[in-house]
């Protein structure tokens, strides 16, 4: 399998699993900052691991990206729901 590194030189596999890349991200940006980096840092470091990556797995990381955030955009909107009708 094909790898992409870090700023940092972690290397991370490139096999579809986002989760993996997003592990990553949180380690090398927010963990080893001590939580103290901004909007401008982690944007910086994903702008450096997409660089690295031809289309083809930026495609399969987009998909996967839409995929998650589709299934936690609709989890957020039923939990509302719920909430809404323990209220009543």
């Amino acid at each position: 399998m094909r790898t992409i590194k870090t700023t940092t030189g972690v290397e991370i596999v490139l096999d579809g699993d986002l989760l993996a890349v997003m592990e990553s991200l949180y380690q090398e940006v927010t963990v080893r900052r001590a939580l103290d980096r901004s909007f401008e840092d982690m944007v910086r470091e994903i702008h450096h691991l997409i660089d690295q990556m031809d289309d083809a797995e930026r495609r399969t990381y987009l998909v996967e990206s839409l995929f998650l955030n589709t299934v936690k955009y609709e989890n957020d909107k039923l939990e509302a729901y719920v909430r809404k009708l323990e209220r009543k």
